[in-house]
């Protein structure tokens, strides 16, 4: 019965004893097991509320986001990294479309190859304002973007299908009659240069010529040197589908003078 007595030195420094638990002495044999089971629930319980914590902790980042529930408590990432995660996905859903945009771009250049659809297309005109320019395109349901400069006008032409820009060329000089154009087309890098007057083409000349006589920007344009972007990043443009059919006519009343008899455009 001595051996079953706990004496203090026999309790470490923990607080518990090295022969019987708290409820009391059970002797040797009942401590060796008694103590085992101790030492083996109080490992546990403090595993459980821990596994427990890290349980409610991902289930609430797995509610914030269904991607985290796989990453586990201890992964390292955190609800940035959720959200980081959630915009993969979504960049990932995108992917079609940069996929299409790819092919849609490969088709246009292999058809400029071809000589299907122009690189590009320019209608270079004397008038000295392109917001005219604009109207008149407006008004013969040409869709371009028209730049300023000094010596003259010139209109971008959007659409590049076919003989779309000289269909282009022919109405603007339909509509604004005694108004002589030259088109501009680069096929299948070929340039073609004619000049245009009252629905009609006529002469056609070397590239040379033109680029020695027009807007500095349209050399750099048509052998594609400069992107259309880089040169209207530091001029005045306006676009025709920004007009409708009474802006376009407001737009001519603005730059048309009428005298006694006649009336000139400025």
């Amino acid at each position: 019965m001595a051996d079953d007595t706990t004496t203090p030195g026999d309790r470490d420094d923990s607080g518990l004893s090295g022969g019987a638990g708290e409820s009391g002495n059970f002797g040797d044999s009942g401590n060796s097991a008694n103590s085992g089971n101790e030492d083996g629930m109080h490992f546990n319980d403090a595993d459980l509320d821990a596994a427990m914590a890290d349980f409610e902790r991902e289930f609430d980042q797995s509610q914030a986001s269904p991607n985290q529930g796989s990453q586990g408590p201890d992964s390292g990432f955190g609800q940035d990294d959720t959200l980081f995660a959630g915009d993969s996905t979504g960049e990932s859903t995108d992917q079609p479309e940069t996929q299409q945009s790819i092919e849609a771009s490969f088709d246009d250049e292999l058809q400029g190859l071809l000589g299907n659809k122009a690189k590009a297309a320019a209608i270079i005109t004397r008038l000295t304002s392109a917001e005219l320019l604009a109207a008149f395109c407006q008004l013969s349901d040409i869709s371009a973007v028209c730049i300023d400069d000094p010596q003259g006008a010139v209109a971008v032409l959007h659409n590049l299908d076919g003989d779309s820009p000289e269909a282009a060329a022919k109405d603007l000089t339909t509509v604004v009659s005694g108004m002589p154009a030259i088109l501009t087309v680069n096929r299948a890098d070929k340039l073609e240069v004619t000049l245009f007057l009252q629905g009609q083409a006529g002469e056609q000349f070397a590239p040379p010529i033109l680029f020695a006589s027009a807007a500095p920007f349209v050399e750099d344009l048509m052998l594609g040197i400069t992107p259309l972007e880089d040169i209207l990043s530091d001029r005045k443009s306006f676009n025709s589908a920004d007009l409708d059919h009474d802006g376009a006519l407001a737009v001519l009343a603005k730059h048309t003078r009428f005298g006694r008899g006649n009336s000139s455009i400025s």
